[in-house]
C-alpha cells in the first residue's frame, strides 16, 4: 500500500545527537520523510536508541574519521533532500563534511544545523544547555514565582520550542524555495534565535504598558487569581486559567463562591485576597472530585496529571494521544493531517539498516567496510 504521508518520498539524512535535531528528524519521520542516521561506532553520551525520537527512521553506522567512512556519508549526503546535523560549529567542516563540500556535490541540498548559541557571535564556540539559552533572552527571567529562583522549565521550551520547531520551519522553508531554484541552503538554527522570537509577545505588551519584567507580576506567570496553579485536598493540584470574564464566572460558580464577596476579577488590590480565598476552597476537595466538578465546565480548570497518568485521561485516550511501540510508551503523531496517520511500528537499533542502505546507496566493497568496521551492521 501506498504511503499516502504528506512528506512521503523526502530524504533525510541525520548525523545522531540529542534533543532538538533528532526530535525534529522524528516529526518529518512521523509525517513520511525517510530519515537515515548516521550513527557513531560508540555511542557514548548521544542519546537512547529506544527513544521516541528514534522511530521510523533507519540507522547505519559509520566511523566518521575514517575516509572510506566520510566517503559513505557524501554518498547518503548526495541522495538526500535535507541534511540535519547538531554538532558545534566547525565539528563538519573539521570532518570534510561541511555544507561548501556537500553542497557542490549536491546543490540542491537543504543543509540544516541545529546548535545552542548559532554558527556566529561571541558565544558560538561555548558549551550550553537549555536553562542557559533561555537564561540570555528574558524567557527564563519571566518564569516562577517572585521569591523563587526561576525554575527550568524542563527543556521545553528552548531545545524543542525554539530549536527543533524553527529547525522545521526552516527546513520546510528551504525545500519550497528550492522547489523553483534548485538551490538548497544552509539552515541556520540557533535555540537562542528560536526562544527570542517566542518572546515577542511579551515585548509587545511591554511596549504597550501590559507587561512587567518583574516575575509573578503579570497575568500569564503565576501573578493573578485567575491564571495560576491551586493545591488540592491530597496535595495535587488544579491548573487555573480562567482569564476571559465569562469563564471566569463559570469557575466562581462551580467553587461555589459568590461573586459579591469575591470581588472584581481585575482589581488589583483584591488579588491577594482572592488567591487566599481560592485556595482555601480548592483544598477542601481532592484533585479528582475537583476534576468531577469541572467536567464539561468552560471555566478552563483541569488537573495536574503525572505523564503517567495522561494517557488515561478521558480527552487524552479519546485522542489516542499516546501510545506503545515496542513496548515503549511514547506520543502519537502530531499534527494530525486529515486522514489518520499509522504510527510507525520501529525504532531501529544502531546500524540495524547498515546493509540495506550500502546496497541502496550502490557502495562498493560492503564487506571490506564492514570487515574493517569503518560501518558496521547492529
Amino acid at each position: 500500500m501506498a504511503d499516502t504521508r504528506p512528506l512521503a518520498g523526502l530524504k533525510i539524512v541525520e548525523f545522531a545527537g540529542i534533543g532538538p535535531a533528532p526530535y525534529a528528524g522524528q516529526l518529518l519521520a512521523d509525517l513520511g520523510a525517510d530519515v537515515v542516521v548516521i550513527d557513531r561506532p560508540t555511542r557514548g553520551e548521544i542519546g537512547l536508541a529506544q527513544s521516541p525520537d528514534r522511530r521510523g527512521k533507519r540507522s547505519i553506522v559509520i566511523d566518521l574519521k575514517a575516509p572510506q567512512g566520510r566517503a559513505v556519508a557524501e554518498r547518503l549526503s548526495s541522495w538526500a533532500d535535507v541534511l540535519i546535523e547538531g554538532n558545534r560549529p566547525g565539528v563538519m567542516e573539521r570532518l570534510g563534511l561541511g555544507p561548501a563540500t556537500l553542497m557542490e556535490a549536491n546543490p540542491a541540498l537543504v543543509y540544516a544545523r541545529m546548535t545552542g548559541w548559532g554558527q556566529s557571535g561571541p558565544m558560538a564556540m561555548q558549551s550550553g544547555h537549555d536553562i542557559n539559552y533561555l537564561s540570555l533572552t528574558g524567557a527564563l527571567h519571566a518564569m516562577g514565582d517572585a521569591v523563587h529562583p526561576p525554575p527550568p522549565p524542563l527543556n521545553l521550551v528552548g531545545d524543542f520550542g525554539g530549536g527543533s520547531m524553527f529547525l522545521i520551519m526552516g527546513i520546510l522553508s528551504a525545500l519550497y524555495a528550492a522547489q523553483s531554484s534548485g538551490k538548497g541552503q544552509v539552515v541556520d538554527a540557533a535555540i537562542v534565535d528560536g526562544v527570542n522570537s517566542m518572546m515577542g509577545m511579551f515585548h509587545g505588551m511591554h511596549a504597550a504598558g501590559g507587561w512587567s519584567p518583574a516575575r509573578q507580576s503579570n497575568w500569564l506567570d503565576g501573578g493573578v487569581p485567575y491564571y495560576r496553579c491551586y493545591r488540592s485536598k491530597d496535595g495535587r493540584f488544579m491548573a487555573v486559567g480562567a482569564i476571559e470574564a465569562k469563564f471566569h464566572a463559570e469557575m466562581l460558580e462551580r467553587l461555589g463562591i459568590a461573586p459579591e464577596a469575591y470581588g472584581a476579577q481585575h482589581d488589583k488590590g483584591l488579588h491577594q485576597a482572592q488567591m487566599a480565598q481560592l485556595e482555601a476552597v480548592f483544598a477542601t476537595k481532592s484533585m479528582a472530585k475537583w476534576a468531577e466538578v469541572f467536567t464539561g465546565s468552560d471555566a478552563c480548570v483541569t488537573p495536574v496529571l503525572t505523564y503517567e497518568e495522561a494517557e488515561h485521561d478521558p480527552h487524552m485516550a479519546a485522542r489516542a494521544a499516546l501510545t506503545n511501540v515496542k513496548g515503549l510508551r511514547q506520543p502519537a503523531v502530531a499534527p494530525r493531517m486529515g486522514a489518520a496517520i499509522p504510527l510507525p511500528s520501529s525504532m531501529s537499533d544502531d546500524g540495524a539498516n547498515t546493509t540495506d542502505i550500502l546496497e541502496m546507496l550502490g557502495v562498493e566493497g560492503a564487506k571490506f567496510l564492514l570487515s574493517q568496521g569503518i560501518v558496521k551492521q547492529g
